[in-house]
């Protein structure tokens, strides 16, 4: 391999890049873009849940109830209504998620010490917000029967009952639950996946379609330099692309980095290696641009979304997509972003993952260097 002819082309590649300033500002402004959009709209958090009720009993037990809900963070009482259809045209307007039904013996019932049922309407349309709302309402309605029911044990034996168990919870790693220390570190790895790979899937095919490509078959230059040299010129873009993308997420959405910045950068090569050769086997194995550009959104943009445990849980899902995502580059990615931002964890805890992204790497850099090659012969 000649470093002349290498480097001959990684300048051709950087002399085309520059020559099309819109291209290039695109190349650097979309990351930025897509991380604001998905790190703002993206939010699994369920809090301030609209919700109405509706007090048939009309009473001080009744009343202390619906405060429970009015000083939770998870619930937003939108309004008391009189009667049932009310809630109804709010559910199925969507101005609601749940309704509240206090019924008229409910005091009563309290006042006997006997279970005093509360009716709770739920949409579940999207079943997965659903589940969450229902679990909050259980657990705050739980907690305030068992401080109800220690109240009257207390005032009948005239002394203070303490709760058997005492459960202190301390979280690690994202002691605020928000969601966006999550999504943005796995959101980092699914739009690197996505602008790499879409970065070289054209750089091929354009060569073919301008006529470039026979002028550089004429040439003493060798496959693997070709793809090297492309590879580089595109990995400063991508380098700068990652480095705008953690900026964002430390300083805009405020993610907590604990971890190595030489760990975190040493996987971002890694990973960047791998994209970029993928998108320039993409590009040889296609025929025109708009057929590279389309494998190349497929390729990267529905595994790095679906499969990389970015959003959707990879224990949930059925046992062969489970073995699927286990040749997605991005699942191992996520990890290590999530460990290194989140946990602090280093080479100790992501060994495994670095390896496969280096296997990834010279793998698909191999694939690509044989595809061209078949190409030229």
């Amino acid at each position: 391999m000649s470093y002349r002819r290498l480097r001959a082309v990684c300048i051709k590649e950087l002399h085309h890049i520059t020559r099309d300033p819109r291209s290039l500002a695109m190349a650097l402004a979309v990351p930025v873009l897509m991380l604001l959009l998905f790190g703002f709209a993206l939010s699994l958090d369920v809090d301030r849940i609209p919700t109405m009720i509706y007090d048939m009993d009309q009473t001080s037990d009744s009343r202390a109830l619906i405060r429970q809900f009015q000083g939770s963070r998870y619930f937003d009482v939108r309004s008391l209504v009189s009667d049932y259809a009310e809630i109804e045209r709010g559910i199925d307007r969507s101005r609601i998620l749940i309704g509240v039904v206090i019924p008229r013996e409910y005091s009563r019932q309290l006042g006997a010490s006997r279970k005093a049922p509360v009716q709770i309407l739920l949409d579940g349309s999207d079943s997965n917000t659903a589940s969450i709302a229902l679990g909050y309402v259980e657990s705050m309605v739980r907690g305030y029967s068992l401080q109800l029911r220690t109240v009257a044990i207390n005032r009948r034996g005239g002394e203070h009952l303490v709760p058997p168990v005492d459960a202190r919870l301390r979280v690690w790693y994202n002691s605020s639950l928000e969601s966006k220390n999550y999504v943005v570190p796995g959101l980092i790895a699914v739009v690197l996946q996505i602008i790499a790979a879409l970065l070289t899937s054209l750089t091929i095919a354009r060569e073919w379609e301008m006529g470039t490509m026979e002028q550089i078959l004429s040439t003493p230059l060798r496959p693997a330099e070709m793809v090297l040299g492309k590879m580089l010129a595109y990995f400063a873009v991508g380098l700068a692309d990652a480095t705008i993308a953690v900026i964002v997420g430390v300083f805009v959405f405020d993610v907590p980095f604990r971890g190595s910045l030489p760990l975190l950068a040493v996987s971002i090569c890694l990973f960047l290696f791998g994209a970029l050769f993928w998108g320039i086997f993409v590009s040889a194995a296609a025929k025109t641009q708009l057929q590279a550009y389309q494998l190349g959104v497929l390729s990267s943009f529905l595994p790095s979304f679906l499969l990389s445990g970015f959003i959707y849980s990879i224990e949930n899902m059925p046992p062969v997509i489970r073995l699927i995502t286990y040749i997605v580059p991005s699942r191992y990615v996520v990890t290590i972003l999530k460990g290194i931002f989140l946990k602090g964890v280093g080479l100790s805890v992501l060994w495994g993952e670095l390896g496969f992204l280096a296997l990834y790497a010279a793998l698909v850099f191999l694939l690509a260097t044989r595809k061209l090659n078949g190409k030229v012969g």
